[in-house]
């Protein structure tokens, strides 16, 4: 294994990013993993290492990788669901993936598991959200089941990705979301619009004012 130091200036963004988004409570204590395409031929992304804190996350703790997952640089582990950074950016021709383990994705994502997915609508915070003009859109995202077994639930994502084209991220159900975007700062905002309306839902089902959401029929 080659354990040249990684490229520092996407691991210095991501390292940046990880503090903020640990201190909005989006990444507690080992959770989440981050990625960004380095180059397209060959494949190579930078991604977070196994278990580390992304609160006190360090360029050092990175990792490039292979298309096939292999470190190519960097010392460590990477995360167990580097398959599923992998198969959003060979679906979407994404630039960087991002997953979080907010409490509310965490919530809406086992509540509205039995409908495979969530449907946002009415929100003007939707025009957050790459190619979306109009707070009429309807984002539907869908919900996987978690899986263990990593190269099972990376054919069942790639599944998801092909049947919904225009979704923006996927949850899966009692773990968290995964977004994606064609540069790190655009990923970035839609993890910021996303976990924003994932809260505004969560708290309206709180106080019983039913928010405006539904499952697809």
């Amino acid at each position: 294994m080659n354990l040249e130091p990684v490229n520092l200036e996407p691991g210095q963004a991501l390292s940046s990013l990880g503090s903020r988004f640990y201190a909005r409570g989006w990444v507690q204590g080992t959770s989440g993993n981050f990625s960004v395409v380095l180059s397209g031929k060959p494949l190579r992304l930078l991604i977070t290492a196994s278990a580390v804190h992304k609160g006190t996350l360090a360029p050092e703790q990175l990792l490039e990788i292979s298309g096939r997952a292999r470190v190519v640089r960097g010392a460590g582990k990477p995360s167990a669901e580097t398959r599923l950074h992998l198969e959003i950016v060979r679906a979407r021709g994404a630039r960087a993936v991002l997953h979080t383990h907010s409490v509310w994705a965490t919530i809406l994502s086992e509540l509205h598991a039995s409908a495979g997915g969530l449907a946002i609508s009415g929100y003007e915070m939707l025009k957050g959200l790459e190619g979306v003009s109009t707070h009429g859109h309807r984002e539907w995202i869908p919900i996987l089941a978690n899986d263990q077994d990593m190269t099972r639930l990376a054919r069942a994502l790639r599944a998801v990705l092909r049947r919904n084209p225009r979704a923006h991220a996927v949850l899966l159900a009692g773990h968290g979301l995964y977004t994606w975007g064609a540069s790190l700062a655009e990923a970035e905002r839609h993890v910021e619009i996303l976990e924003f309306l994932f809260e505004v839902i969560g708290r309206a089902k709180e106080s019983h004012h039913g928010p405006r959401e539904s499952a697809r029929s």
